[in-house]
C-alpha cells in the first residue's frame, strides 16, 4: 500500500492531471491493483471530464461496475462529515468515490463548493490520504497549488513516491534544478521526473534533458497524443486505452504513446518495490 503524489512547481501548466489519468487508467487495466485517485483542487473538473460527461442526471455505469450518482460528485464533503463525527474508517472512503473500473480504479473528485468551505476541507486531505492508504493498494494524489505550502509539504513528506511533473521547456527544467538546490527532498530516491506532452522532435530531447540536468535515472515521458487529448475532453479515456492496448504497429504514434505510458507505469511500480526493499 503506497501513496504516489503527482507534483508540479506552482501553477505551471505541465499536463499533470492528464498524466495521472493516463498512468492510472493503464495501470488499472494491466495490473490487479485497487487504485484511488484523489483530486485535491477546488472546482477542478479536469479529472472528472476524462471519465464522465458533465451534468449527467441519471445513474451511470462504469465499464465494469456502477458509478455513483452525480449527487455524490462532492464525495469529499461526505468523507469530511464522517471525519467530524470521529467515525471515518478506511473502508468507508469507497462509499464516496466514483467508479471507473470496479475493484480497480476509483476517483475522489475535487471539491466543487465555495472557496471558504474548501479552505476548511483542504486541511483534512493529509489524514484522508493516510486512511485511504490503509484500504487501497495504491493512492494517487493530484496535488494542487491551492492546498498551500504547509499542507503540500505534509503530503509530500508522507508520500512513498513523488512524481515531479515538468514541461519540455528550458525555463521549467531550470526552475526545478534551482528547487533541488534549495530543497534536498527533491534529490531523494523517492522522486521520479516526468516530462508531459513530450515532443520527440524538440531539441530538448530526453537524452539532452537528462544530460543537462545531470540526472542519473532516466527521465520518464508522456508524449502528446491527439486521440488521448480528445478522449479527455469527451469522457472516453477508458475506451481509448482498451482499444489501443491491441495496437501492434511500432511506427504508429498511438502505439508509441501507449508504450510510454506503460513504461512510466512500470517505472513507478519498480521504484516503489525498490524503495520498499531498501526500507
Amino acid at each position: 500500500m503506497s501513496v504516489i503524489t503527482f507534483w508540479n512547481n506552482g501553477k505551471e501548466q505541465t499536463g499533470k492531471t492528464l498524466s495521472i489519468t493516463a498512468i492510472t487508467t493503464q495501470m488499472s487495466i494491466e495490473h490487479n491493483y485497487k487504485i484511488l485517485v484523489i483530486s485535491t483542487g477546488h472546482k477542478d473538473t479536469t479529472l472528472d471530464r476524462c471519465f464522465w460527461e458533465e451534468k449527467r442526471k441519471k445513474k451511470n455505469r462504469g465499464l465494469f461496475g456502477p458509478n455513483t450518482d452525480t449527487a455524490m460528485e462532492d464525495g469529499i464533503v461526505g468523507i469530511e462529515t464522517i471525519m467530524r463525527s470521529g467515525k471515518l474508517q478506511p473502508e468507508n472512503i469507497t462509499n464516496y468515490t466514483k467508479i471507473v473500473f470496479k475493484d480497480r480504479l476509483e476517483i475522489l473528485p475535487s471539491f466543487k463548493g465555495e472557496k471558504l468551505e474548501y479552505e476548511e476541507i483542504k486541511q483534512n486531505y493529509p489524514e484522508i490520504i493516510n486512511l485511504a492508504n490503509k484500504y487501497y493498494d495504491l493512492v494517487f494524489v493530484d496535488l494542487d497549488a491551492e492546498l498551500g505550502e504547509a499542507i503540500t509539504e505534509q503530503i509530500l513528506q508522507n508520500s512513498n513516491l513523488v512524481i515531479a511533473n515538468l514541461s519540455q521547456r528550458l525555463v521549467s527544467i531550470n526552475k526545478f534544478m534551482k528547487l533541488r538546490e534549495e530543497q534536498p527532498m527533491f534529490n531523494s530516491k523517492k522522486i521520479l521526473l516526468l516530462i508531459n506532452r513530450y515532443d520527440k522532435f524538440s531539441k530538448y530531447t530526453i537524452k539532452n534533458i537528462t544530460r543537462y540536468m545531470g540526472e542519473k535515472n532516466k527521465v520518464l515521458t508522456i508524449p502528446y497524443n491527439t486521440l488521448f487529448f480528445e478522449a479527455c475532453e469527451e469522457a472516453k479515456v477508458p475506451d481509448l486505452f482498451l482499444r489501443l492496448r491491441r495496437s501492434i504497429d511500432e511506427e504508429d504514434r498511438n502505439y508509441i504513446f501507449i508504450q510510454e505510458v506503460k513504461r512510466a507505469s512500470d517505472a513507478i511500480i519498480y521504484r516503489l518495490q525498490d524503495l520498499a526493499m531498501k526500507m
